[in-house]
């Protein structure tokens, strides 16, 4: 039996709910092989349960992606990609590695924080990232910063960085706009490059949702290895992660982790799909 390779660029959670934990987690319920290469190690002081966030030198993350890539890779995905240069580092490893199913979650801040890591992190996203994503995976803030919009608040402000982002490079744009959109459903928006999708399903009146959004990215990336197209694989995601969602749970007082193996224990909450 050969399995299809997934690799992740991301960071590692100590708490283990999102991160590269929850991207090997992911892809192994997908049925995937799944590698990491490191870029920073996130801690969190349990008196508050405050992140700090420690990056590798960028020659060591050199020397994982290329021992990954030297197996022959399906799909790649990024997540957190704390400096200029371990961007520009991972853009050119994945620019060389000839790779067309790649996910690139832009994360910007850590779950429970609201300062941008880097700033400057974003214009080298542009730069060396967006044009080699497949799709990109933006929650309503990342969107805003990639777009220059400002966060989206609306539906048509949502279409409206969705196509900034598909003109920056990206051949597909998810905003996750999931429960924080003021809408009744939890909604996300999809763009093909040429018509919008709206994927909507129950909202879950949960705070348990740590690591929603690296799971979704990583749910992403399987599926493309696994052969299917963009918007399939986008929709399973959606499945995959509201179950996910539904089942999260409480890991202590301070957070709660998506379930990753929820959808093949309980099934999946009915995702409504919606051309515009």
């Amino acid at each position: 039996m050969t399995l299809k390779k997934t690799l992740t660029i991301a960071g590692s959670d100590t708490s283990g709910g999102a991160g590269m934990q929850a991207d090997l987690k992911t892809f192994q319920e997908h049925g995937t092989y799944g590698m990491v290469a490191l870029t920073v190690i996130v801690t969190m002081d349990p008196n508050g349960w405050t992140h700090n966030v420690t990056p590798l030198p960028t020659e060591l993350l050199q020397k994982q992606i290329d021992t990954a890539l030297s197996t022959g890779i399906d799909a790649i995905k990024t997540g957190m990609l704390s400096t200029e240069e371990i961007i520009r580092v991972a853009g050119d490893a994945i620019a060389k590695s000839g790779t067309s199913n790649v996910v690139i979650d832009p994360v910007m801040v850590c779950k429970g924080e609201d300062e941008v890591l880097n700033p400057g992190n974003t214009d080298a996203m542009i730069q060396y990232l967006l044009p080699l994503a497949a799709v990109t995976t933006p929650n309503l803030f990342e969107a805003g910063q990639l777009a220059g919009t400002g966060t989206p608040k609306t539906i048509e402000e949502m279409k409206a960085a969705a196509r900034k982002i598909h003109e920056l490079g990206a051949k597909a744009v998810v905003i996750k706009g999931g429960k924080a959109l003021a809408t009744e459903k939890a909604t996300d928006l999809f763009f093909d490059g040429e018509k919008f999708y709206l994927l909507e399903s129950e909202k879950v009146a949960s705070t348990y949702n740590h690591g929603a959004g690296c799971t979704f990215a990583a749910s992403v990336t399987a599926n493309l290895a696994n052969g299917l197209s963009v918007k399939e694989a986008v929709i399973e995601a959606k499945e995959f992660v509201s179950a996910a969602i539904a089942h999260g749970w409480a890991l202590n007082d301070y957070v709660g982790p998506v379930m990753h193996g929820a959808k093949s224990r309980f099934g999946a909450p009915e995702v409504t799909v919606t051309e515009l």
